[in-house]
């Protein structure tokens, strides 16, 4: 991320996203509140820009309208994570059967631009990792 943005000390925080992309909006939008900030995230994303909701901590239900969704070509993702007793579960699977993950290459953090266009070339197979010295 280029930049963040407290919402206690910014309480407009979707207004932000326009200031900052010269009235863009941002690519994405990590939504946490739900039903209670879901409109807000709407307002700060650009066109064609995703929002991944991942949390309701303001709330399950909304009334938003979907005409911006459809008219800027937002995509919303829904991402569930499940409970801490399954991750550690998952986590003990991990470790009983020693999975690993294939990685394609490693690069330093200083090198994660050159990363990012590793990955947009679609040339990978695996993960990329950026290590963080």
């Amino acid at each position: 991320a280029a930049e963040t943005i407290n919402y206690k000390a910014t309480p407009d925080w979707e207004k932000k996203p326009r200031e900052l992309t010269d009235g863009v909006g941002v690519d994405h939008v990590l939504e946490v509140g739900g039903g209670g900030t879901f409109a807000r995230s709407v307002r700060a994303v650009r066109v064609a820009g995703r929002i991944s909701l991942i949390g309701i901590l303001a709330g399950s239900t909304t009334d938003v309208s979907l005409t911006p969704i459809l008219m800027q070509n937002i995509r919303v993702q829904g991402v569930m994570v499940g409970s801490r007793e399954t991750f550690e579960a998952m986590n003990r699977a991990i470790a009983l059967h020693r999975l690993r993950p294939v990685v394609d290459r490693v690069f330093p953090f200083a090198e994660a631009r050159a990363a990012l266009e590793h990955l947009a070339g679609q040339g990978h197979f695996g993960k990329i990792v950026v290590r963080m010295d």
